[in-house]
């Protein structure tokens, strides 16, 4: 009995969901093109056609699962539409299996920049451009005060949460980011 042989986008699905496996199971530090390789029955050439390192792999792999693309509602209240996206995040990035994952990842981006260009154009920006235009939609409404500096204001909400995540390891809870939310808008609400 002969074995199909996988192709195309079925072949990297396979080895994008063998690469999240592993990664659990062993660590960012641990997992080698080679384990991949082997627990997906392919030949690691296979694997460096489509991606240029572990790095790049883990990227493109965490994309591809990510059960929330993250977009903001808009019910018309922004404080609650911050809220309930910023919460999905923090439920996803903070936990297992994602967040030792994605830690990895942004220390990986430290070493190489080819992963940090990768990571910052295809999480980082388009995150910060829906926030922003989210904050421009309630600006416009007046529900944000006309000077503020929406840009800053995206550095303010991700800034804690990257430190809890990144540096200090604290779990990241909805009661964190309603504080953060509960500072940023005390600043950022339209004046009388």
């Amino acid at each position: 009995m002969t074995t199909a042989r996988r192709h195309g986008p079925d072949l990297t699905e396979a080895i994008m969901r063998t690469t999240l496996e592993l990664g659990r199971e062993l660590g960012y530090a641990k997992l080698s093109i080679e384990a991949i390789a082997a627990r997906a029955g392919v030949g690691k050439h296979t694997i460096y056609r489509r991606w240029a390192s572990k790095g790049a792999l883990l990227l493109d792999s965490l994309l591809s699962v990510s059960p929330s693309d993250l977009d903001y509602p808009d019910t018309g209240d922004v404080l609650a539409d911050l809220r309930q996206q910023i919460h999905e995040a923090v439920d996803l990035l903070g936990g297992a299996p994602f967040g030792p994952l994605f830690r990895a990842l942004v220390g990986e981006a430290q070493q190489d920049p080819g992963v940090a260009a990768a990571l910052n154009e295809r999480f980082i920006v388009p995150q910060e451009a829906r926030t922003v235009a989210r904050l421009e939609r309630a600006r416009e409404q007046g529900q944000l005060s006309p000077d503020f500096d929406l840009e800053l204001a995206m550095a303010v909400l991700s800034g804690p949460l990257y430190f809890r995540l990144l540096i200090t390891q604290e779990p990241l809870t909805h009661g964190y980011v309603d504080r953060i939310l509960d500072a940023l808008f005390t600043g950022m609400g339209p004046r009388p």
